[in-house]
């Protein structure tokens, strides 16, 4: 299935979709700082830290291209594990904490159809925390070989906007693109009972890279 971005050279980097009413501003103001420092240097002072914001927007919202992992479950997001969890229904939870430093474009952890995306409202504090249990979320199903797959795109003290991608009864491929969370933040799957987790808590993971269960 083609992806839900336009296509860009393997191993090239685009812009994440729903980065524009962040990055367009900012690259703005600093473009207009800019001219006009050329007549006037007090505007320097406007100029630097506009230039500076912007470089960092763009390094934010980077969106690589990825060679997808073969295995049942990739991992969903860039960043670091922060926990595993049995549940009570017997499945696992592997939450991974998204710094502000990690690409924040979220991939499809398994091949299937999103039987549902659902928008909760909720608070905004540290994704690190453990009270970001009731913060802003997007609660995503999938139905996939290993039957329903959940995975939550959890928001941040400093991440209020989940962009989803698609909406339900989408097929998607594994490691396809399917949402952007803005700024530091959390993504939590589900493995279903019986699947074991191949990564540990404290691991760096890739999403569309970094396999998550082990055969």
């Amino acid at each position: 299935m083609p992806d839900s971005q336009t296509s860009a050279p393997r191993g090239g980097v685009r812009l994440a979709r729903g980065a524009s009413p962040w990055l367009l501003p900012t690259v703005a103001t600093a473009a207009l700082s800019i001219a006009r420092t050329r007549k006037s240097g007090r505007w320097a002072a406007v100029a630097v830290p506009t230039t500076a914001l912007a470089a960092g927007m763009l390094w934010f919202f980077r969106d690589p291209e990825r060679e997808i992992t073969q295995g049942r479950v990739i991992s969903p997001a860039d960043g670091v594990v922060q926990s595993i969890m049995p549940w009570k229904d017997g499945r696992t939870r592997v939450a991974i904490f998204m710094s502000p430093l990690n690409v924040h474009v979220n991939r499809a952890p398994l091949a299937g159809t999103v039987t549902s995306v659902e928008h909760v409202p909720g608070g905004f504090v540290p994704a690190f925390n453990k009270e970001s249990e009731n913060n802003e979320r997007v609660v995503w199903h999938f139905d996939t070989e290993l039957g329903d797959i959940e995975m939550v795109q959890i928001a941040g003290a400093v991440a209020r906007r989940i962009v989803p991608y698609i909406p339900q009864g989408t097929k998607v491929e594994q490691g396809e693109r399917i949402g952007l969370i803005r700024f530091g933040s959390r993504v939590d799957i589900y493995l279903p009972e019986g699947v074991d987790v191949a990564v540990e808590v404290g691991q760096a993971t890739t999403a569309g890279v970094t396999r998550i269960d082990r055969d």
